[in-house]
């Protein structure tokens, strides 16, 4: 939609204008959280056949075989007695050996895309089979409860755990006893991360009790590692340069369906926003147009960015900004620290999503 501009850069303001992130508090209802755990937008259409395993990168294509084989060993009855669930069936014996797979490997290896990919092939109907990333799964605790969230997913024959990150000792325990559960009930779990399970949290805790969790966490899955480089620079230019205010305001009055926010203004909303609710604040959004985009303050407000970057590249919603380069964003202690992985994973997927945005602004 054009929309003619004044000197400013602004349309007239009978205009209405792009939309503010800043100005929405979605609400978003339990029964949301779990109708919304399938593959996001951008891997609906994702297959084992349309993963590119890079020939340089043996393991890549071990990866497909064994994940090919682990989706059809999920077929027939479920461990309960049936492909449907039943509330009342007599527990079944806990599998022997580790019930899951684990894709480790770096950034943009394609993890998500094979995790994906599994839960496509997996012979089950979409309400038997869940797929959520690991914050996602901790709000759904939150939401549900503890033993309505056993319920919910005891009857599933496949859980897909994207981005397992373990940030403190409490969400460790949490989901340790929840996969235990959910294992016991004949649940076949996987899940992608940066880290070897059982050097999940390195570099951030050292109490004995955690490290104690981390290894039986490890216990559940087979790890599968992905070497490669990341695809989304892979043979790609360079990240477009940061734009000027005037032409990300005019890009968002131009765009319809864009949202235009001040970059420091948005950090202070999303302390406002609980993150569960965060891939409901861009809904309907076409485009983010960011203006003095600078380094974060701190870690809270970076972990936050951190999940609204998933969110946006999940939805394949294009970043257009003004200020400093993504790869500016966080502190050399941050990238050092023990949340990097995560950091550097904002970098790459942001990056992306500002080459999606190049073409907004008129050349």
């Amino acid at each position: 939609m054009s929309t003619s501009l004044s000197t400013s850069g602004r349309p007239p303001i009978a205009d209405a204008g792009p939309q503010a992130l800043c100005a929405r508090e979605p609400r978003v209802p339990a029964e949301r959280l779990v109708a919304e755990m399938v593959p996001p937008p951008r891997f609906d259409s994702v297959r084992f056949d349309t993963y590119n395993p890079d020939p340089t990168q043996p393991s890549q294509s071990e990866a497909v075989t064994v994940l090919s084989g682990f989706a059809a060993g999920l077929g027939g009855a479920h461990a309960s007695g049936s492909g449907k669930r039943r509330w009342f069936a007599r527990k079944p014996a806990a599998p022997s050996g580790p019930r899951g797979v684990y894709l480790d490997g770096g950034y943009g290896v394609g993890k998500t895309h094979l995790l994906a990919s599994l839960w496509h092939a997996t012979p089950a109907e979409p309400a038997l089979k869940a797929f959520g990333t690991f914050v996602e799964l901790t709000n759904l605790v939150g939401a549900l409860g503890f033993q309505q969230t056993v319920q919910t997913l005891g009857g599933h024959r496949l859980l897909c755990i994207d981005e397992f990150e373990l940030d403190d000792p409490g969400d460790t325990v949490l989901v340790s006893s929840l996969l235990s559960r959910l294992v016991e009930r004949g649940v076949a779990l996987a899940a992608t991360s940066n880290t070897l399970p059982g050097k999940l949290g390195e570099g951030r805790f050292a109490s004995a009790d955690f490290l104690r969790e981390i290894q039986g966490l490890s216990a559940h899955f087979r790890p599968l590692r992905i070497d490669g480089q990341d695809y989304r620079h892979r043979g790609l230019p360079d990240a477009p340069a940061p734009f000027s205010d005037e032409q990300v305001a005019k890009a968002a009055y131009a765009t319809e369906g864009a949202s235009l926010d001040d970059f420091p203004g948005l950090l202070e909303h999303l302390a406002r926003v609980h993150p569960s609710r965060y891939g409901a604040l861009t809904d309907g959004i076409t485009a983010v147009c960011l203006t003095d985009v600078g380094p974060v303050p701190d870690q809270s407000t970076a972990l936050r960015l951190v999940v609204l970057a998933d969110r946006l590249y999940d939805r394949e919603i294009p970043v257009l900004a003004s200020g400093v380069p993504f790869d500016r964003l966080f502190s050399e202690d941050m990238l050092n620290g023990g949340y990097r992985k995560k950091y550097f994973r904002a970098i790459s997927r942001l990056t992306a999503l500002a080459r999606d945005a190049k073409p907004l602004v008129s050349q």
